[in-house]
């Protein structure tokens, strides 16, 4: 099969720019779209020089035309800390940059597929959450511009396809993380790997009993890509993550021994709307993309999470002399 040209969406981001590297290595030709809201061009710096990526600064609120094979929407802020910080930004982001990147792969036929997220489930009455679950969102809360404004993305993918035969792929991405995240993303890895290589006090919001499912993010590249190239009858939606669940708790106190910190926990109240409960039911994915699961378990994942994060605290500080 030939070259691919591929348009990543939010490409200089977190999961965005590991996709280019993915994509590049597979020999494909990468367009990598970006306003650095929350990306930064030091996760695709390392890209620059190769003839077939492409770097271009732009926002997704605003239409972009380019002739492309496939479209990954990869562009939305995605911590609580930067969706939070202008609300109106981020479902503008979700909504509108959605209508463009689908107006656009209907243009040019493009298969194009969608960054959800488990955050469409709210606060879960089920657990774990499979695909037909509906969740349960409040619309008008503090977290609403972002999980709403994902749950209308879906929405616009399904009425594209179902209505302008536009080929698309929804993947609901659970909690990632691994190198290339923000040290200041709000999320609670990277708030507890920095806190403890800072030696400062780790936060846990709530009693710490509360529980995510941590995938580190080779695992969720691995599945996105899959789900991009998999038969043209299977769209989705389909849960890409962990399914090992961990308490706050327990992640701070592996944080903790993996750094050998002397960092204490410190607690404060729980956000609103902040679910208690979040763990996919991946079966759907399993039978569907090859057999996909991650592979990476948690110590392993953190390990080099933590050497990444030491590695930038330390060129700070180099900075800050």
């Amino acid at each position: 099969m030939g070259r691919k040209r591929i348009l990543v969406t939010g490409g200089a981001g977190f999961i965005g720019s590991h996709l280019c590297e993915r994509l590049l290595k597979e020999g494909n030709e990468v367009i990598c779209l970006d306003n650095y809201f929350t990306g930064t061009k030091d996760n695709i710096i390392h890209l620059l020089d190769d003839p077939y990526f492409e770097l271009v600064r732009h926002d997704v609120t605003h239409a972009y035309f380019a002739e492309v094979d496939q479209v990954y929407n990869m562009a939305c802020p995605a911590s609580p800390v930067h969706y939070q910080y202008n609300p109106i930004k981020t479902i503008k982001t979700s909504v509108m940059g959605a209508i463009n990147m689908l107006g656009l792969a209907k243009r040019v036929k493009a298969r194009i597929l969608q960054a959800s997220t488990s955050e469409v489930y709210g606060d879960p009455d089920v657990h774990p959450q499979p695909e037909s679950y509906w969740g349960n969102v409040n619309p008008i809360g503090m977290r609403s511009c972002y999980d709403e404004g994902k749950r209308c993305a879906e929405t616009l993918f399904m009425d594209y396809h179902t209505s302008n035969n536009v080929e698309i792929k929804i993947i609901r991405i659970f909690n990632t993380y691994g190198p290339n995240m923000n040290p200041d993303d709000g999320r609670v890895v990277s708030n507890f790997i920095v806190q403890a290589l800072k030696g400062e006090d780790i936060t846990i919001y709530g009693d710490g009993t509360q529980t995510r499912s941590f995938q580190y993010v080779d695992d969720l590249i691995e599945g996105t890509v899959r789900m991009m190239n998999s038969p043209k009858e299977f769209i989705g939606p389909v849960n890409l993550g962990n399914p090992n669940e961990f308490t706050m708790l327990e992640l701070a106190e592996t944080i903790l021994d993996l750094v050998g910190s002397s960092s204490k926990l410190v607690h404060l109240p729980l956000p609103q709307d902040d679910p208690k409960q979040r763990r996919p039911d991946i079966s759907l994915a399993k039978e569907k993309l090859g057999g996909w699961e991650p592979n990476i378990q948690l110590r392993e994942g953190l390990t080099k999470t933590i050497e990444y994060f030491d590695g930038v605290l330390s060129d700070k500080r180099k900075v800050d002399v």
